[in-house]
């Protein structure tokens, strides 16, 4: 085998086996060493039944108490069993496996290991691992990794495919130059990417991953800096003044602008005049009003004669977008666009001659508008909306769609300035930090799941006001360890608490997208009282009517993306409520939620997130609120990022090419950076 050999040479790989890993994108053996697993099992020391925690995976020694007893449910086999020890007991139950009656038998003693949950007042473990006590004190010194999956693919394929690629990762070789590795003291690659498949010890396995955590930040800020170094470069050539239409546009708005929103005005507006092109990020909070400003730039490219362009992650979003640019710039003449992907063929022919004979000013879409066939005659301004679902590849792709045009980046995700300014090193930033003053704050709440019938009892009573509820469960990866809110059941769950005449639909990702459009629509229009959902909801949707967010297993959310979840909300003049529903009794998961409770600051919640998480703490917790990283994460891992950029920027002091840079997965990793 080699590393560029396709994967089905691995033993035990068919047809069946290539075609799951292929939905992850992983085509060659090179590929799949650098599938890293996404969490780490350890067996520790087993707890007394008394000691152990809700919602915390233990190990518990306790001795079988009662006699197996198997139910049939359905077309589910369930069998269980009492567990005692001097502290306690626990009830153990277990999925379609008849075959445990002849292994366990009253009074045997064995080390169980799972996550604790109450039913009926009673500890319970569903589906445990089990060990004779001499077999667990061997695992104790060992960590099974847990990988990212599809549906159809277990972890023990991935983990016995890995074992079988093992020798190839002697091949791999260091690609920093210059002895970076050992200037920042970092584990060489080869080893570091052994370790974090195969760890010896947490040690080793901390060492690995803060390596590749460093290559991910590295590559993706090495690409920053050959962007940034194009267009220092780039002349303007689209002078844009300041237009009287502004001020028009000022005065018929119904409220005022904030002075964040007003200094953003007027730093894009010195940028349009200055020798070099624009490159800016305008980063405020939810609900601050990054919107009108945008449109006021557009209005001003528009009105010098030029076109623009926006381009947003989602098909709901720009719809949404659409719709608020046309109705705000309707009194100024100006012709605007929607293109997305599921725009029918006959229009989309039309908007692609009227951009290119310049009879079309404005067009909002999605990654259609970078599409081969779309080309403009006098492209001057490209905005993108929620940078961090754009890669940079996606930037310069729309900017490609122009000669050299002015760019704008708007961003909701709170990222402390310190890291702002590295993240998006290649843009200069103007922060909205104010909420516009008609906005009430968000009040909030976090609680546990006693409180969830006091909870559905408060969403009725606000359905009743003519109001309308978000319910968020976690996106349930499909993987055998994951046991989170599922969209589907607790729609059903709901139907039956609530009364019959309460509208209750439940939103998705992997819904077809006109079904998705259509959910979103109904919501917005008033159709449909609750919507269950993933954090499909979490960009950028705006329905003022919508007063409640309850968010199930707030746990297993970063705190940046909780806080933009609960954006969703306050967004009309009606007092909004966010209920965050942990299902952990551990301190620390408390400690985290009551940050969001205290504030609605997202720039201080970012703050606070760093503070208490810190660089180190990465087991059992992933902050998705920045999903252009595999491994790495701009909060926990703030000071990789600093040291990486670091090394980039002496690089540069010392005229080193980047270009020269070439890493075993560059080319995934671009290709990761564009999605």
């Amino acid at each position: 085998m080699k590393l560029t050999d396709r994967v089905n040479v691995i033993k035990g790989v068919g047809e069946k086996t290539t075609a799951l890993f292929a939905k992850l994108h992983i085509e060659t053996i090179k590929d799949f060493i650098t599938w890293y697993p996404r969490n780490y099992l350890s067996y520790d020391e087993p707890k007394n039944i008394g000691e152990a925690a809700v919602g915390e995976r233990v190990a518990v020694l306790g001795r079988i108490h009662s006699r197996i007893e198997i139910k049939k449910v359905r077309s589910l086999t369930l069998v269980s069993c009492t567990i005692k020890d001097y502290t306690g007991s626990m009830k153990l139950v277990w999925y379609n496996c008849p075959f445990l009656k002849q292994v366990f038998h009253v009074g045997g003693t064995f080390v169980f290991v799972g996550t604790i949950s109450v039913r009926n007042n009673q500890k319970q473990i569903e589906h445990p691992e089990y060990y004779a006590m001499s077999n667990y004190v061997e695992l104790q010194s060992s960590l099974q990794s847990i990988y990212p999956l599809t549906e159809g693919l277990s972890n023990k394929t991935l983990i016995k495919c890995m074992y079988a690629v093992k020798p190839l990762m002697e091949e791999l070789t260091e690609y920093l130059p210059l002895d970076l590795d050992k200037q920042y003291h970092l584990m060489p690659y080869q080893e570091a990417v052994k370790e974090i498949h195969f760890p010896k010890d947490y040690e080793m396995l901390l060492k690995a991953r803060n390596r590749l955590v460093f290559d991910e930040f590295f590559i993706f800020l090495t690409a920053m800096h050959r962007i940034k170094q194009k267009t220092m470069q780039a002349k303007n050539q689209y002078q844009i003044p300041m237009c009287d239409e502004v001020e028009c546009l000022k005065e018929s708005l119904p409220f005022s602008l904030t002075d964040g929103q007003l200094k953003a005005i007027d730093d894009i507006a010195n940028d349009f005049m200055k020798d070099t092109i624009m490159n800016r990020l305008v980063q405020g909070d939810v609900g601050s009003g990054k919107t009108i400003v945008a449109v006021i730039a557009l209005l001003m490219s528009v009105k010098a004669n030029y076109q623009g362009a926006m381009m947003v992650p989602t098909e709901i979003l720009a719809l949404q977008h659409y719709e608020s640019i046309l109705k705000i710039l309707e009194p100024f003449g100006i012709n605007i666009a929607l293109l997305i992907g599921s725009t029918p063929l006959k229009e989309k022919r039309k908007i692609y001659e009227a951009l290119a004979d310049g009879t079309l000013d404005i067009v909002v879409g999605t990654h259609a508008v970078i599409q081969e066939k779309v080309n403009f005659l006098k492209l001057a301004l490209v905005i993108t909306d929620e940078q961090h679902r754009f890669g940079v590849l996606q930037r310069e792709n729309l900017s490609r769609k122009g000669s050299e045009p002015h760019v704008l980046v708007m961003s909701a995700t709170p990222i402390p300035r310190t890291l702002a300014i590295i993240m998006y090193g290649d843009l200069d930033i103007s922060m909205i930090r104010e909420l516009p003053k008609e906005r009430l704050p968000i009040k909030n709440c976090v609680v546990g799941t006693a409180y969830r019938p006091t909870a559905y009892r408060f969403m009725e009573a606000e359905i009743k006001k003519g109001h309308q509820v978000y319910v968020i469960c976690p996106m349930v990866e499909e993987s055998e360890n994951t046991k989170a809110e599922n969209v589907v059941v607790y729609a059903d769950t709901l139907k039956e608490a609530f009364h019959q005449t309460i509208r209750i639909q439940y939103l998705h990702g992997k819904m077809k997208s006109d079904e998705k459009t259509q959910i979103m629509e109904r919501f917005q229009k008033g159709d449909i009282d609750i919507l269950v959902s993933t954090t499909v909801v979490e960009v950028g949707i705006n329905n003022p009517n919508a007063t409640v967010m309850m968010i199930e297993n707030a746990e297993k959310f970063g705190l940046a993306q909780l806080h933009q979840l609960r954006g969703r909300v306050g967004r009309g003049e009606a007092q909004s409520y966010c209920i965050m529903v942990y299902t952990s009794d551990k301190q620390e998961v408390k400690e985290r939620l009551e940050i969001l409770n205290q504030s609605n600051d997202g720039f201080f919640i970012a703050n606070e997130d760093l503070k208490l998480r810190g660089p180190g703490d990465f087991f059992g917790i992933r902050q998705s609120g920045e999903l252009l990283f595999r491994l790495g994460d701009i909060y926990q891992n703030a000071e990789i990022l600093k040291m990486a950029n670091d090394a980039v920027l002496h690089l540069q002091n010392i005229e080193y090419p980047l270009e020269n840079i070439k890493h075993p997965g560059l080319e995934k990793n671009m290709n990761a950076l564009s999605l």
